[in-house]
């Protein structure tokens, strides 16, 4: 709650229940994919799939964090794009710098 301090009175304000509503909606659905996540990772045998499942739901878990608690989703979409294509594109340099960096193994010397 919070308090304002006005001349004559003192005055406490209501809770807002929507936004409190808010943060319990995305901290559950966090809390969903976290636990997909955990159940996936002593269930699935190792291999590409649960490694793209894990990458995919954790940059989906970054945007979905970026969106509620940065409030980009209220912001105009060129600020969420230049945000967002940079990630891909730091994405995509990472895949292909390990791609690069582990053909040189196949190499002959």
């Amino acid at each position: 709650m919070e308090v304002q301090d006005t001349k004559s009175t003192l005055q406490v304000t209501p809770r807002n229940e929507e936004k409190i509503k808010k943060i319990w909606k995305t901290a559950f659905i966090l809390l969903a994919i976290t636990i997909g996540e955990f159940i996936m990772a002593f269930t699935m045998d190792r291999g590409i799939l649960l490694y793209t499942l894990f990458i995919l739901l954790t940059i989906w878990k970054a945007k979905y964090i970026m969106m509620e608690f940065m409030h980009l989703g209220d912001e105009a979409k060129p600020l969420f794009y230049s945000i967002i294509v940079p990630l891909i594109f730091l994405v995509w340099l990472v895949i292909a710098l390990v791609k690069e960096g582990s053909d040189i193994f196949l190499m002959r010397w």
